[in-house]
């Protein structure tokens, strides 16, 4: 495994669709763990493939709604569609390619997503919350769309170190 270097917004891939994988080989098992390298190194909660320069449809969420005393699961998302969304949550997102920077966003509270995993098996997932929001984000990414776009409004460095974001 290795850690990968996370483009950053002036790279023009990050806002190219990304396009399925059709191989589930060694090739595609080294860039998921390679991911996972780097997602853990970040301190982040999501990553997409294009984050590392590669324009296939792969996504890593930690999925950190765990009981307490329980390890946070990584799920690795090859592929994914949203299937089903429901219900709101509003709140401040950030991005490991947008360094310090962070935005109020609307998204879905509740997502299930259908994906493939790292040997070609469909599955389904479901998230609540920080998860919803991980699933929405990274897939967004997979079709070249950045939280940035996204946003109702960018917050200031103020609100962010007093930590006051209230909805506009």
């Amino acid at each position: 495994m290795a850690t990968r270097n996370i483009v950053t917004k002036e790279e023009p891939l990050l806002y190219k669709k990304s396009r399925p994988v059709k191989a589930f080989d060694a090739r595609l098992h080294q860039l998921l763990d390679d991911m996972a390298e780097t997602l853990l190194a970040s301190g982040g909660v999501g990553l997409a493939a294009p984050q590392v320069g590669v324009l296939r449809r792969a996504v890593l969420v930690i999925e950190t709604n765990v009981p307490e005393g329980e390890d946070e699961q990584l799920i690795e998302l090859i592929n994914p569609e949203i299937v089903e969304s429901s219900g709101e949550q509003y709140g401040a997102e950030g991005c490991l390619s947008f360094p310090d920077e962070y935005g109020l966003v609307r998204r879905p509270m509740d997502v299930t997503v259908r994906a493939q995993d790292r040997n070609g098996e469909f599955f389904t997932v479901s998230g609540t919350g920080l998860t919803a929001r991980c699933f929405c984000h990274e897939i967004d990414h997979l079709d070249g769309v950045v939280f940035t776009t996204l946003c109702e409004r960018m917050l200031t460095q103020e609100e962010l170190e007093q930590g006051k974001i209230e909805e506009q």
